[in-house]
Order: structure tokens, then sequence, then C-alpha cells
């Protein structure tokens, strides 16, 4: 099993894409990126402890590769926008690829120069690749969001502009 950690804005909306694919183990809600200790989920929103939402996903690359998660993570994100995601702004949500191996390091690289080249947007690519920092799980309540709060997720997703814009800007391959 290997790990990999991913931001993309509200960690609410990261975890649903990852937690229904094959040879996923888990994905975790929490913070990363920071200089706070075991940081609660008002500390990160106050944007005093660096800290960025992410998930933690732990993975079996033998069933599904770490270029198959970046596939589906670039497919969440606006990836032109480096100061937050959808309507979440600020350093707390921006979002990053956090590589936890050399090897994830030079798959994120090559995906993200590979996207930026496709012509897809027209903006450049805004995503940071940075080293995986330690992770803190998030408080029980964001763990697994979208199946205790289902309708509230939703709402939330349409809301945002997540969902409009994934549709929008992915729907030839979704």
């Amino acid at each position: 099993m290997e790990k990999a950690i991913f931001a993309g804005g509200c960690f609410w909306c990261m975890v649903k894409p990852f937690d229904e694919q094959p040879g996923i183990q888990s994905v975790i809600s929490g913070y990363t990126a920071g200089h706070t200790e075991n940081p609660t989920y008002e500390q990160v929103c106050s944007g005093t402890t660096g800290h960025v939402e992410a998930v933690e996903i732990t993975f079996n690359p033998d069933v599904f590769p770490y270029e198959k998660l970046l596939e589906v993570y670039w497919m969440q994100i606006d990836p032109t926008d480096g100061g937050g995601q959808f309507h979440d702004r600020g350093r707390s949500y921006m979002p990053a690829i956090f590589y936890t191996t050399d090897e994830q390091k030079v798959l994120a690289e090559r995906s993200k120069q590979l996207l930026d080249a496709s012509g897809r947007f027209n903006r450049p690519i805004a995503v940071q690749v940075l080293p995986a920092e330690h992770f803190f799980e998030a408080e029980e309540y964001h763990q697994q969001y979208y199946r205790k709060n289902r309708l509230h997720y939703e709402a939330y997703q349409a809301r945002s502009g997540r969902a409009g814009f994934i549709q929008s800007n992915w729907r030839d391959i979704i």
C-alpha cells in the first residue's frame, strides 16, 4: 500500500471521487503543510495555521496506480486557480499535490505538464507539486461527509460551483 495526499479545496468534495475506486483502502480528510500541531477545523479556516485542507489516500498501486489517482484528481478541481477552489478562497483551500515518494513527484510534475500542454484550459495550471508533510486527521464529523450528510454535501458541491465546473470542463471524459 502507498499513500497519496491531494489538496483541492474543501476536503468534503475530494473524498467521494477517490473513495469509490477499486484498490483504494481509505480516504481520510485532514490538514497538512502548516505549522500548528493537531490543528482544528476552526483554526485551519481562520488561516492562522498555514495548513491546507487535504485528503490522504491509502491505495494499492497494483490495482489503482498513482497515475490514475492523478487523473481523478485533475477532474475534481479548477487547476488554473491557485488562490483556492470555487467559492472557498485562501491558502487553506489551495490546490496542491503532496508527493510521498520521488516517483510520485516525477509522475505528478509530468501529469501537470501534460495537462498544461493539452490546451484544455486557457490559463496556466496553478497547482503546486510539493513534498508531503505531516498529515493531521480532521475531526470525525468531516470523515466520509458525503455519506453522512448526503443532501448537504450535494447542495454544497452544486452551490460552490464545483459540480458545474466539472461537468463543463470534463464532460467528454466523465
